[in-house]
């Protein structure tokens, strides 16, 4: 009897060229596109839908936001460690991703704020049950002289839907005179699709490194992940302290004159130039290493603050908000790379979750420190303290060991 050939390796499985991009990568990102535009036509209009039509009151929005975004947060590090337990990860994204996919015609039934609370709690334990796994797919996938082209493609096409979700929704409420809950049914297509596509589209690499079972995160697992890992973990958390929640962006464009029917639009503009420059980005960064760029895309933020805190026209607002896209079309990707390519390939769900957590957590307590400058100093002061930080960022990036870039430049 013949022996059944071992599976091959993730790294033979794919093109090894640097800047070639899996064909995986590619379907997850078109995954995530499909989700985004689902969910962001949910979301540009959540906030009207919640005062408007069930008459909440705004504490209760940021109530319920809140929780949401809570949830989310402590649901990544979980479904990531859990996603290294099983050896499979696949099955965890389409959980997550049905998820979302299923809370949609909930919103579009809604006749109160239990509901709604319900239904967005859903979709963030939907959203925080399928980043680690996926994100660790774009991993397993990818050798590592292709991950920052992996991860800026999969951000790129991830931003693509953010925007265009957006746009998809103001075009359907004028044409159906502002039926918000009509928009809502047609945003449940594309979210089914997305669950679809990853169903029928994406093979799972196999594995052989399953970490081993045991409680879920202890100070065994959590030293396994490396100094190296931690010092991106330290690097990913002062980035998000430096760069508040983009909801300010868009109270800035509110006080610049330009027309209230417009304002949304300053984010399509951020996510657009976000989406075309993630991918170019993170290709050149396999050619040219990953700590550089993350160093330039930092003096982006800075020139970005310095921009947005220097004048309210509309036009410099404009520059300053296409500079705040570009520094997250340089970075993000480039982090996440980081990412995959410190920690260690059994616990890279894990390391994706713990991450996310840990900048999710720098975002909400850069986010209120925004907002306790904006009302003591103005809007100037929130962004010049922005700058501030983004200069710390650099210190702590310039702090970090060589061998944390050489890991991910290999």
């Amino acid at each position: 009897m013949s022996r059944r050939p071992a599976p091959p390796d993730a790294s033979e499985a794919t093109v090894t060229l640097r800047g070639r991009v899996p064909a995986g990568v590619w379907v997850l990102g078109f995954v995530s596109l499909l989700m985004d535009v689902s969910s962001e036509m949910v979301h540009s209009l959540l906030p009207l839908f919640m005062v408007g039509s069930l008459g909440l009151s705004a504490t209760a929005v940021g109530l319920i936001e809140g929780l949401a975004e809570a949830t989310a947060l402590v649901v990544k590090v979980f479904s990531g460690v859990l996603s290294d337990r099983l050896g499979r990860r696949k099955g965890l994204a389409v959980l997550g991703y049905s998820l979302g996919a299923l809370t949609k015609p909930v919103f579009a039934l809604a006749n109160g704020a239990g509901v709604v609370l319900g239904a967005r709690l859903l979709d963030r334990v939907g959203k925080g049950i399928r980043g680690a796994p996926r994100d660790a797919m774009v991993a397993d996938m990818t050798p590592p002289a292709s991950r920052g082209a992996a991860f800026g493609l999969r951000q790129s096409l991830d931003t693509v839907g953010a925007f265009l979700g957006p746009l998809l929704a103001v075009g359907l409420m004028l044409l159906w005179d502002s039926n918000i809950r009509a928009v809502f049914w047609v945003a449940v297509l594309p979210g089914l699709l997305a669950v679809l596509l990853l169903w029928i589209g994406v093979r799972e690499p196999p594995r052989g490194d399953r970490a081993e079972s045991g409680v879920p995160i202890d100070r065994t697992v959590l030293t396994r992940l490396g100094p190296s890992y931690w010092w991106v973990v330290a690097v990913g958390a002062v980035f998000t302290l430096a760069r508040f929640s983009e909801a300010f962006l868009v109270l800035r464009a509110e006080g610049s004159g330009i027309p209230l029917a417009m304002v949304p639009l300053v984010m399509v503009a951020m996510n657009l130039v976000y989406a075309a420059t993630a991918y170019p980005f993170g290709r050149w960064s396999d050619r040219v290493g990953h700590g550089g760029l993350l160093a330039a895309g930092l003096g982006m933020l800075v020139l970005a603050d310095v921009v947005l805190a220097s004048s309210t026209h509309p036009g410099v607002l404009l520059l300053g908000v296409a500079l705040w896209g570009m520094h997250m079309g340089m970075t993000q990707g480039l982090l996440a790379a980081l990412v995959a390519s410190t920690a260690p390939a059994p616990w890279r769900g894990t390391a994706f979750g713990v991450f996310n957590l840990v900048c999710g957590l720098a975002l909400l307590l850069a986010s209120g420190a925004a907002g306790l400058l904006w009302d003591a100093h103005g809007p100037s002061a929130t962004f010049l303290g922005g700058a501030v930080l983004a200069v710390l960022a650099l210190v702590v990036l310039a702090m970090a060991p060589r061998n944390v870039f050489r890991a991910a430049d290999s």
